[in-house]
């Protein structure tokens, strides 16, 4: 029977009214009408997020200022309306201030939830309305919080901010190194189960083609920051950092094929380690780029046109912020990855999910589609969450932190020169993290070795 009119509106309304404030988000169930509940939970917050970076890209973008005071009644200074004065500071709502005050609201947001959600076990939680759904009320939130951070004055916002903003990076940047960890695990145990299955060899030559381009890509990595990133009389510390990394990922692709860790694992193998090699060696180039002297950590710009851009002193040019330089936009390619796996993963490995999620598995159920014709998401975690509702938010406030420190190039702000000054404080946070990195990929690896009583699976 056809709908009428009315009938149709009032189902419209409906579905809105559902998608903004109900228990489950609706927002996505037409693209994927048998979506879990707790999966399409992540993926929302995920676009909070992301829209976040997306706000903050477009504030940092080179002659943005200069737009918006060419909006007549809008910039301090800018383009007036006869018999109205412009009250916008404009220098606050662009540049590197705006990204500081986007991280800042964003990084406050999830924090919030993640102490809210603590110790959520279930579905039938009354906090968990709040984790599932509200959408609109959250937004509204989020938006009150980014408005308030606007009028923090300066002072030493920046400074005290910049500080929290590499200890929260540090911690993102283990987390990026478990998820890939976890995600060339699962990628390794798919393909071998798949070539058993079938006799296929295709998915051995898949695996080995991955991992003999990934170790390829590591070397080269390697041979490139000794030409460019070091010098024969200068340049130390790249040296140690470079020798020292290659080393330590050449010890952990050696443990991980011993006979008595492929005993223990299985599906441990060659390929996790050259991904996590590959990305100590970025680890690696993003800390030498945020190293003060320019005579070891030449611009990509002169490399390819063989430009001397050595700083001279007194060069105050050089101290302001390289808005869109490659390691920026690969740390973006990688966060966005990163963000996007830890919405939508299911991992197999008991060990991340200790990290990851919460020992609970959730009920394996399917979509349905309710009587108004709509699919709904079904709720998965009525006998036990899938996923920690606190990590993940605790997971999204230091990727906050991250976005906010890349997006300045990981520069300290001094406010009273509208600089930004690099420092080797960014360097060792960086190297710090991929050793650490390194011993947790390690750890993963012989820990079921010496304690062989204990499920690592």
């Amino acid at each position: 029977m056809p709908l009428s009119s009315f009938d149709l509106k009032e189902q419209v309304a409906r579905l809105a009214a559902s998608c903004l404030c109900g228990s489950a988000p609706c927002l996505l169930c037409g693209c994927c009408p048998s979506s879990k509940n707790s999966t399409i939970t992540r993926l929302v917050f995920s676009c909070f997020l992301l829209l976040g970076t997306f706000v903050s890209v477009i504030m940092i973008l080179p002659g943005m200022e200069t737009q918006l005071r060419k909006i007549p009644g809008f910039c301090q200074g800018g383009t007036s309306i006869p018999g109205l004065e412009n009250h916008m500071n404009c220098d606050v709502i662009v540049g590197y201030k705006s990204v500081y005050r986007l991280g800042f609201a964003m990084t406050c947001f999830f924090f919030l939830f993640s102490v809210i959600m603590v110790c959520v076990r279930s579905s039938r939680d009354p906090r968990a309305v709040l984790q599932n759904g509200v959408w609109f009320l959250k937004f509204l939130v989020l938006l009150a919080i980014t408005v308030g951070a606007f009028y923090i004055p300066d002072g030493t916002f920046h400074t005290v901010w910049f500080y929290i903003g590499m200890v929260g990076s540090f911690l993102f940047i283990i987390i990026q190194l478990i998820l890939l960890i976890d995600f060339a695990h699962s990628w390794n145990k798919v393909w071998v189960e798949k070539a058993e299955s079938s006799d296929n060899k295709c998915w051995f030559a898949g695996l080995l083609s991955f991992t003999i381009t990934y170790y390829a890509l590591t070397i080269t990595a390697v041979v490139l920051f000794f030409i460019y990133y070091t010098k024969p009389d200068d340049c130390t510390e790249h040296k140690v950092f470079i020798s020292l990394n290659l080393i330590l990922c050449v010890i952990v692709s050696i443990v991980a094929i011993l006979p008595k860790i492929q005993e223990a694992q299985p599906h441990s193998g060659l390929l996790q380690s050259s991904l996590i090699s590959l990305y100590t060696m970025y680890v690696t180039w993003s800390a030498m780029t945020n190293n003060p002297n320019r005579n070891c950590n030449p611009s990509l710009l002169s490399l390819v046109s063989n430009v001397n851009v050595t700083e001279t002193p007194g060069d105050e040019t050089s101290k302001h912020v390289q808005w869109w330089d490659a390691q920026g936009i690969v740390s973006l390619v990688i966060f966005l990855f990163c963000t996007l796996y830890a919405s939508i993963r299911s991992s197999s490995n008991a060990q991340v999910n200790k990290l990851m999620q919460t020992e609970g598995g959730g009920s394996d159920v399917e979509g349905v589609v309710g009587e108004d014709g709509f699919s709904r998401a079904v709720d998965n975690e009525e006998d036990g969450v899938t996923y920690s509702y606190s990590f993940f938010h605790f997971h999204l406030c230091l990727a906050s932190l991250y976005i906010m420190m890349t997006l300045t190039n990981w520069y300290q702000p001094d406010t009273s020169t509208q600089a930004m000054y690099s420092l080797m404080p960014a360097v060792w946070v960086k190297m710090s993290s991929s050793w650490l990195g390194l011993g947790i990929y390690l750890w993963t690896l012989i820990a079921p070795v010496l304690f062989p009583d204990r499920d690592f699976s």
